[in-house]
């Protein structure tokens, strides 16, 4: 079992902040924001020497009342979540060529999710996306987006959420084997606004997603998930931004991952800035990772920086440790095989998480998906 679990550091992003690709230096592994990725599996998307000839399409299946437009680069409604905070961001704002734009009106309560599909062709050529979820001012929406399919790709998520709406996002990455998905998940949260974003990944060859997290106003309270299962020789890497700016906002962020078979490397490092102006502060994080087998590797790193005393509350946690052998021989000395006792210990321990979805229908959809990366696994 590898764990890697690194002191506190200063959060405070030091990245250019720039939609102009040039103003971005190519990553390197000794910079602190990549130094965990395998840039060489990257094919050429964080270099420039990627060509976008690539297609992922875009299927929607909208819930009434959502509208969901294609439009193109000079559609005034992109780019208002924030600008580009690293190479692979700012080449995937300059490579899009159409984006998509789900719009929740004002006021409006849906009663089922919307659907978004991000199907890949081939993962032989790299393609760009964009896509904005903007729910407006009072509204209570779910939009769910499914990443399936082969494809070499780079996108940005801009949700932007209106004061007083309640809005929950799912990202599901389950691609095919051999795709590299680097995501940046743009999030502006409004006055009293109420955030739920899931992430779940599962699928890929090499998955990085990087939710940011601002707030515009006081009374913005976020609630960041995420499950993830790495198999052998995945790569999958979650980095999270959340910058307390303004008083009196809340943060919680919640991340389980599960790892088996040898070469399987999980990455989560979880950043909060609490600034000097965000007096009534109340957030926490944890992530917790499972190592199913050896030759599997867990990094966990939850960074916390404080500027001002007068709080609520701040705290984080992480721990990894190995699959429990004395759990599997409690299971099994009670005549449940030794399959099912593994499955029943994984759903336990991601049980809590799955219930704070809050979308009952994916929830057994995950369930059943976490039955499928164990069946592939190695034998406890």
């Amino acid at each position: 079992m590898g764990v890697t679990q690194t002191p506190p550091a200063d959060v405070r992003p030091q990245q250019v902040h720039s939609f102009d690709l040039a103003e971005h230096a190519v990553p390197t592994s000794r910079q602190e924001a990549w130094r965990f990725t395998p840039l060489r599996r990257l094919r050429g998307l964080h270099d420039g020497s990627a060509v976008g000839d690539g297609k992922v399409l875009v299927e929607a299946d909208p819930a009434p009342a959502v509208q969901v437009e294609t439009v193109g680069r000079d559609d005034a409604r992109l780019g208002r979540a924030g600008t580009p905070w690293d190479r692979v961001a700012a080449q995937a704002w300059t490579g899009f060529e159409r984006a998509t734009v789900v719009t929740v009106p004002p006021g409006a309560v849906v009663e089922r999710p919307t659907q978004v599909t991000l199907r890949g062709e081939g993962a032989e050529a790299a393609a760009f996306g964009h896509l904005v979820i903007d729910a407006g001012p009072g509204s209570e929406a779910v939009v769910v987006l499914d990443h399936v399919g082969s494809a070499t790709y780079a996108d940005t998520v801009e949700i932007l959420v209106g004061d007083g709406a309640q809005l929950t996002v799912v990202s599901l990455q389950e691609w095919a084997a051999d795709a590299v998905h680097v995501s940046s998940h743009r999030i502006r949260v409004g006055r009293d606004a109420r955030v739920r974003h899931v992430a779940v990944t599962l699928g890929g060859d090499l998955v990085r997603l990087h939710p940011v997290v601002e707030y515009a106003a006081p009374g913005g309270d976020v609630e960041l998930l995420g499950l993830f299962f790495a198999d052998a020789g995945q790569h999958l890497e979650h980095r999270l931004f959340v910058d307390h700016a303004v008083p009196h906002c809340r943060s919680n962020v919640v991340y389980r991952g599960a790892l088996q078979g040898s070469g399987a490397h999980t990455v989560w490092v979880g950043d909060v800035l609490i600034r000097a102006e965000a007096v009534g502060t109340d957030t926490y994080e944890i992530n917790r990772n499972l190592v199913l087998s050896p030759g599997a590797r867990a990094d966990s790193v939850p960074n916390l920086e404080i500027e001002t005393g007068e709080i609520v509350g701040a705290g984080h946690a992480s721990a990894t440790g190995r699959f429990d052998d004395e759990q599997l021989f409690y299971l099994q000395a009670r005549g449940i095989p030794a399959d099912d006792a593994r499955r029943l210990v994984v759903h336990g321990f991601f049980a809590d998480l799955l219930g704070r979805v809050g979308v009952p229908d994916l929830e057994q959809r995950l369930l059943a998906a976490l039955d499928a990366e164990l069946q592939q696994g190695v034998p406890g």
